[in-house]
């Protein structure tokens, strides 16, 4: 099984790899460049001389696990199951995994029908506390739903908590969305949401570094992070305690010059804690789907203004609001009191006056003044308003 110049042998060698080394393995990604896979493969599979920064008991390590890994029978499995086998090089293959340096899967497993590359084009990874509060589910698939109905792809760990409601949001809007395990894609975990991951693999993609039937340990789904990270153009935590593993994820995607994005929570809730000392960093604080957008989008996505209630009386002049604040609320008062407290002349507080009356701000009581009812609700409307 040398793969040099063989594609299928390249294939084979790189599954019986991921049988090998961990995923996100640096010694093994940099002997894959600087050697080949056909060569590394080779000497596993002879107990040859051992690799560059490889210590005899860890060279007897891997000897021993390349002795029991089966390809053939890995990709069998894979099949059986619905998914295939992408590795560099393959048209599927998502060129921004390569930011990754020797840090990069050897491959993907992917169950689904898109194609993962294109998929990967305009996505946004979403994650988040698995324990969250009500608060982190709702904006979560909010989120989700929202990006999902502009075009882009929700990335996330298919876990509990916020995972799942992310994963939920897009699904409920009919969008697409991956879910990157941290286990084979033949066998999914958390298992009580096996029904929401077969559903993630029949409406849009389920990927693993995993060959088929490995199991995930703590830190795998660290390392998975990374995966997240580098497929995607920004990432978004919702909900993160300060030792949450989804900072690993935002973590990751700094290192690799990717944007960054918090959802603020109360001050007082500890699950948010760890994205406010990302937003005191460098990550850029989001609130809805829009202005996750404008950042990770093309250029003129942007986000609408946010602006309050625009009220009638924010359409008067200066100097007609200036006469409007100068009446009391509760009785009439003469022009000239009214240029008093308004600091004008009384003649251009008259003429004011009657450009208020014309608008329904104020009436005439003999020789006085005195706000409508009109006047009185925008009055108060605009002060519950700020």
């Amino acid at each position: 099984m040398s793969g040099d110049g063989d594609p299928d042998g390249e294939r084979l060698g790189r599954v019986l790899l991921s049988r090998v080394v961990e995923p996100g393995d640096e010694a093994g990604g940099r002997w894959v460049r600087e050697f080949g896979v056909g060569e590394v493969v080779g000497r596993l599979r002879d107990g040859g001389e051992p690799l560059p920064g490889a210590s005899g008991v860890r060279w007897a390590g891997l000897v021993a696990r390349a002795g029991r890994a089966e390809p053939e029978q890995d990709l069998a499995v894979a099949e059986a199951a619905g998914a295939r086998y992408v590795c560099p090089g393959d048209a599927e293959w998502p060129g921004q995994l390569d930011d990754l340096g020797d840090a990069r899967p050897l491959g993907l497993w992917v169950r689904g029908r898109p194609g993962l590359r294109m998929w990967a084009l305009r996505s946004v990874a979403l994650v988040g506390a698995r324990a969250c509060t009500e608060y982190g589910t709702h904006v979560a698939a909010a989120l989700a739903a929202g990006l999902a109905e502009r075009g882009w792809v929700v990335v996330s760990g298919g876990a509990y908590g916020i995972d799942g409601a992310a994963h939920r949001g897009a699904l409920a809007a009919r969008g697409a969305t991956v879910a990157v395990l941290a286990c084979g894609v033949d066998r999914p975990y958390p298992r009580g949401h096996a029904a929401l991951i077969g559903r993630i693999a029949e409406q849009g993609l389920v990927v693993g570094e995993l060959p088929p039937g490995d199991h995930p340990t703590p830190s795998r789904f660290i390392l998975r992070n990374r995966v997240i990270a580098a497929l995607t153009r920004g990432t978004v935590v919702v909900e993160a305690a300060c030792r949450s593993g989804s900072l690993a994820t935002a973590r990751a995607a700094q290192r690799l010059g990717r944007f960054t994005m918090g959802v603020p929570g109360p001050v007082t809730s500890a699950l948010s804690a760890g994205v406010h000392e990302l937003l005191r960093g460098e990550a850029t604080l989001v609130t809805d789907a829009a202005e996750v957008v404008e950042l990770v989008g093309d250029m003129g996505e942007l986000a609408p203004p946010r602006r309050g209630p625009v009220l009638p009386r924010d359409l008067l002049g200066p100097s007609a609001r200036t006469v409007l604040a100068a009446l009391p609320g509760d009785r009439a008062a003469p022009a000239g009191e009214i240029a008093l407290d308004a600091r004008t002349t009384p003649d251009e507080a008259i003429a004011r006056l009657y450009e208020l009356r014309a608008l329904g701000y104020v009436e005439r009581h003999g020789d006085g003044w005195k706000l409508t009812r009109q006047a009185m609700i925008s009055v108060r409307d605009g002060h519950r308003s700020c």
